[in-house]
């Protein structure tokens, strides 16, 4: 199992020391063009997690694979996931075929709340990617679809390795004057509450799937990881608990080892699919 990063939730480049303790680092989301994001305000503090509404803000294409790459690959000896975000089919395509081969994992942000959505489905977007690039790719999807294991049907058959899930849900607050926080109005909400959410949308997806699964969405602790296991994830997240605890990877780890022994498992791999009573598998 390795343990990530939800992409946005870490700049690997202004906080080195916490990303080299994770498995892998994921990239925040890579656009065709440059993009400053959405005006200010863009995040919030709620009770129980946080509101953000940056917009995909990043350099764009050209300027991720010439300076920003680069620069990562210095920091890290761990693999690169690249998040790709756009607003067509085409968009992620062309951010597809930009990468270099050493590029360790594509997941392709198909449920970002805070911008516009392409028109075209998950299931097009995966196909237009998948015929520019042959790196792996990730499907990364949203809370938000009514039935979980049809769109992770429809994005395996289009092309899809692996399957990340769940980005944010959308939610909105308000200030004292009863306006929104948020200047969109709308954004992303993440944190503890989302957790519920996350493991029944794993859970779904592994019912649909073989593929490796990326399970993420209000995880905190080491019990929470080993929850995601259970209910069907290869992978496990760490998203909005980066924020405001830079030991949680290590500090998830010891929790992890003290969950799994809890439960009466010899290791994480004993673990994988407990949830599901009629189900066998095998960890990938």
């Amino acid at each position: 199992m390795f343990l990530l990063n939800a992409s946005g939730c870490l700049d690997a480049l202004v906080a080195p020391e916490l990303a080299v303790r994770l498995d892998a680092f994921v990239t925040k989301t890579v656009t065709p063009e440059p993009r400053e994001g959405n005006a200010p305000p863009r995040i919030a503090e709620t009770e129980a997690g946080m509101l953000n509404s940056i917009g995909l803000a990043n350099p764009g294409r050209e300027a991720f694979v010439q300076q920003v790459l680069p620069r990562l690959r210095e920091v890290l000896t761990t693999p690169i996931w690249v998040s790709v975000g756009g607003f067509s089919s085409d968009d992620y395509a062309l951010v597809c075929a930009s990468l270099p081969p050493d590029v360790a994992v594509v997941e392709l942000n198909l449920s970002c709340p805070n911008v516009d959505e392409a028109p075209a489905t998950a299931a097009e977007i995966v196909a237009a990617s998948r015929a520019a690039t042959t790196l792996p790719l990730y499907a990364k999807l949203s809370p938000h679809a009514w039935d979980v294991g049809e769109m992770v049907r429809a994005v395996e058959a289009a092309g899809a390795d692996g399957i990340s899930l769940v980005n944010t849900l959308r939610g909105l607050t308000l200030d004292a004057q009863l306006t929104p926080t948020l200047a969109r109005g709308a954004g992303g909400y993440s944190g503890p509450a989302l957790l519920p959410v996350a493991l029944a949308a794993v859970h779904a997806a592994r019912r649909a799937t073989s593929l490796p699964i990326v399970g993420m969405g209000g995880v905190a602790n080491g019990r929470d990881v080993l929850a995601m296991v259970a209910c069907g994830a290869t992978h496990v997240a760490l998203g909005t608990v980066l924020f405001t605890d830079p030991d949680a990877p290590q500090r998830v780890r010891r929790e992890l080892d003290d969950a799994v022994r809890a439960a009466g498992h010899a290791s994480i791999n004993d673990a994988f699919c407990a949830a599901h009573a009629d189900v066998v598998s095998s960890v990938n």
